[in-house]
């Protein structure tokens, strides 16, 4: 082929490509998938309390490294503690603030104040680590909730500002959803310093133990390896430890007026279901786990190594809870993308472990309309509320059929595999399906589309 025939020949193919795609700059864009990034990020985090824990204040600094192949450009934290206040009103900011940033440089906030863009001062290249620093400021919001309060005791749920990640989607910077998690993180190390009056007991995720501070305060310091998110508790709770016949330490921490019974329950329940899980799903890697209990919290929230539990006479939902360990903590999933993911796998195993009959689980269950998927994402479930049960009822009861379908030996070691090859990892559900499909000759084209697995 001759010079020009050849020079018009690669003309031609590139304005082609660029009529498709929008233009030169995408098709750096076209290359294979952008590996999620940045990861193996390290948090160090330094707080001091106010006199009951509703203001924490201190130093954070997160280094971090770039799986992707192409350069890093900038970072954003998530700062998930103002989900609900926002940008806050005059006179009163948002519950969690950053400033003095170092390594960087920081961007107005924005997605209503969940999400701060921070500039690197130059590309960061495909293996090199860099790091930012800045001064946090967490107020705890007077409502009961994942971050909020009761009474004497706070709850710093998705309180601390963690990255948020890069993949071939781009940026996610998903709004903050309240019913449901918008959340997406990849596992990361954590060595948080907790500067507190002594007469405040704090869980917190990861290791932890407790020493001498300033004159009546104590620092509880905790480290935590390969987890997605940081939260701790701060209250005049009382305690109590367990160790399971695996190994794992349960540390117990409730309000006095909590229900003794529900608490011995929620306690046994614990230890029973660490250790059983552990043998369905892997081994749990944390070593410790802590139970959070109050009277009037509604219902659970899961988060690595710390589970928030409103309990009663009648227990709690500490199983469900202690199933998310596996299904979003050491299996994890764009919980605003695909919550059915976790929510969904955790109550499947919840059913299992209360040996609950779900031959006849669909009584429970119906489908609002056609759009109705299982697999939707929040962007759905936040327009359509009422209908975001069926990830609860739909979900565990699909889960349960495709146990009949392949049988209970083989969906024992289809969920084994499955988490052992997304262990520390994202799942999706393509990644699920695909899992599932190789464990049997049969099509399970009709299984996922007769229960809305899309």
């Amino acid at each position: 082929m001759s010079g020009r025939r050849l020079f018009v020949v690669l003309l031609v193919l590139l304005l082609a490509v660029c009529a498709g795609t929008g233009g030169a700059g995408a098709v750096a864009e076209s290359r294979a998938p952008a590996a999620p990034t940045p990861d193996r990020a390290g948090y160090d985090v330094a707080l001091r309390s106010d006199a009951d824990g509703s203001h924490w204040a201190g130093r954070q600094r997160v280094s971090f490294h770039n799986a992707s192949d192409r350069p890093l450009r900038e970072v954003y934290l998530r700062l998930w503690g103002n989900g609900e206040d926002e940008c806050g009103t005059p006179g009163v900011p948002s519950p969690v603030t950053v400033s003095h940033v170092r390594g960087g440089t920081p961007d107005r906030p924005s997605v209503n104040c969940t999400a701060l863009r921070i500039a690197l001062p130059k590309p960061l290249a495909r293996g090199k680590r860099a790091s930012v620093a800045f001064d946090v400021s967490i107020t705890v919001p007077d409502r009961n909730a994942r971050f909020g309060r009761e009474d004497a005791y706070r709850f710093l749920g998705n309180a601390l500002p963690v990255l948020a990640v890069h993949d071939s989607k781009g940026w996610h910077l998903d709004p903050y959803v309240a019913v449901g998690e918008s959340f997406y993180a990849l596992t990361s190390d954590f060595r948080v310093r907790l500067d507190h009056p002594s007469a405040l007991k704090v869980p917190a995720t990861g290791r932890t133990r407790t020493l001498p501070g300033g004159p009546g305060r104590t620092v509880t310091l905790s480290v935590a390896d390969r987890v997605r998110d940081f939260a701790w508790a701060a209250g005049p709770f009382r305690t109590a430890t367990d160790t399971t016949r695996g190994g794992v330490r349960v540390k117990s921490y409730w309000a006095p007026g909590t229900s003794a019974e529900g608490v011995r329950l929620s306690r046994t329940d614990a230890a029973a279901a660490i250790d059983r899980f552990g043998r369905e799903f892997g081994r749990y890697p944390y070593g410790e786990i802590d139970l959070v209990m109050t009277s009037g919290f509604g219902g659970g929230m899961e988060y690595p190594g710390l589970v928030l539990l409103g309990t009663t006479e009648e227990g709690s939902a500490v199983v469900h809870e202690v199933a998310h360990q596996w299904w979003y903590g050491v299996v994890g999933n764009d919980e605003y993308d695909s919550p059915w993911l976790d929510e969904s796998f955790a109550q499947y195993a919840n059913a299992r472990f209360h040996g609950w009959d779900t031959r006849d689980c669909w009584s429970d269950v119906y489908w609002p309309d056609d759009g109705t998927a299982l697999t939707n994402s929040m962007a759905y479930w936040s327009q359509h509320r009422g209908e975001y049960h069926v990830v609860y009822t739909a979900g565990p009861c699909a889960l349960a059929d495709l146990e009949r379908a392949l049988g209970a030996d083989t969906m024992a070691r289809l969920l084994e595999r499955y988490a052992r090859d997304h262990w520390y990892g994202v799942s999706t559900t393509a990644d699920f399906k695909k899992a599932a499909q190789s464990m049997t000759d049969r099509d399970l084209g009709p299984f996922w589309e007769a229960h809305r697995i899309r």
